[in-house]
């Protein structure tokens, strides 16, 4: 017979398993103007936390999530600091300040994280401060130890593409893609070019170069990163709308498979893109329109109005719940199926802008 103590260990141990096993919960991490760090339950609907960061005005422009979801890293301070913030205790435990003496450096929205969590990637665009000038100088990534702390210095850096306007790392953590004019693969370590996948020089017959833009970091449910793209036609006459074409553009952040394709005649602006992580051929794309498109078929499959213009779009780890924000300060919650608006997250005080609407699980 067990006595009330074994019981008790017994029922205490059954506890501790059940809680080791409950899975983790999806939330959203974006920045609000001027200086808030905010992380949303996504199933509840509500605000969980709300950080400030130190010296962060007037903005916090890319937000990019440990891999483990603990720690949010934020491009703010007009751009020329990136700052890491303990999403539990709010604590600022990472601080890289750009600029220096006569050297103004910005971070043009290029920045993600190893996927061990150990090494910060970060596009930076510098200038000289001279008597009579600004003296533009090369653009370069700058790579940190993110267990530096604050005052955190470049552990290396090494040239990148001026224009480059996305940083991502591959899965294994060996590639770092610098996405502008082109996709310009990189060695993580070396910073030696080791590919290129071509977009503005493409080359096709019979089309121009691809129009491009896109600064939003949105691929990490999917592993692959997607983004619009327009061109036009030049075999076909100016009245023709065939003439006119929307694609997608997509890299996938484990193979390294990269497609173009278009999908339809141009209809209307896409701003960015996610792709489902369930139905991988799903991509939902935002402006002030919300687009469903099937990139098997190369076709468009359901369009909506929106209320009011959202740059951002993000998805649920389950592939069932999209989330539209990055301009006001709401985030609207629709169904990938239906396209149906089944939610508002409403944040009180100012507006997202240009910052990301990441989706981490915790």
């Amino acid at each position: 017979m067990r006595g009330p103590i074994t019981l008790l260990a017994i029922a205490f141990a059954g506890g501790l398993m059940a809680s080791a096993a409950a899975p983790a919960a999806d939330y959203i991490l974006t920045g609000q103007k001027p200086d808030q760090l905010v992380l949303i339950d996504a199933k509840a609907r509500s605000v969980a936390a709300k950080h400030t960061i130190p010296d962060a005005a007037p903005g916090v422009l890319t937000v990019t999530p440990s891999p483990d979801g603990k720690v949010g890293y934020a491009i703010v301070n007009r751009w020329e600091s990136v700052s890491g913030i303990d999403l539990d205790s709010g604590e600022q435990v990472f601080r890289a300040d750009f600029s220096g003496g006569d050297k103004r450096v910005k971070a043009m929205f290029g920045m993600d994280v190893s996927p061990d969590g150990s090494e910060l990637f970060v596009f930076l665009s510098p200038v000289s401060l001279k008597a009579g000038e600004y003296e533009v100088g090369d653009t370069y990534v700058a790579v940190y130890d993110t267990s530096a702390g604050v005052g955190a210095e470049p552990v290396r850096t090494f040239p990148a593409p001026r224009r480059t306007a996305i940083l991502a790392v591959s899965n294994d953590g060996s590639k770092l893609y610098a996405i502008g004019w082109d996709v310009v693969v990189l060695d993580a370590q070396s910073g030696e070019q080791i590919g290129v996948h071509p977009i503005r020089n493409w080359g096709r017959q019979n089309f121009t170069e691809p129009d491009v833009l896109d600064v939003w970091p949105q691929w990490s449910q999917a592993d692959v990163f997607s983004t619009p793209y327009f061109t036009i036609r030049t075999d076909k006459a100016e009245d023709d709308p065939a003439a006119y074409a929307m694609g997608m553009l997509t890299l996938d952040l484990q193979t390294d498979e990269f497609v173009m394709e278009e999908y339809e005649n141009f209809e209307v602006i896409i701003f960015s893109t996610v792709v489902n992580p369930v139905r991988r051929n799903e991509v939902y794309g935002v402006y002030t329109q919300l687009s469903k498109i099937d990139i098997e078929k190369d076709e468009l499959v359901e369009r909506i109005d929106l209320p009011h213009t959202y740059y951002a779009v993000n998805v649920s780890s389950d592939g069932s719940e999209l989330y539209a924000g990055g301009t006001m300060n709401d985030i609207a919650v629709f169904d990938t199926e239906t396209l149906e608006q089944i939610g508002s997250i409403e944040l009180d005080g100012g507006n997202m802008a240009l910052s990301s609407i990441r989706v981490l699980q915790r």
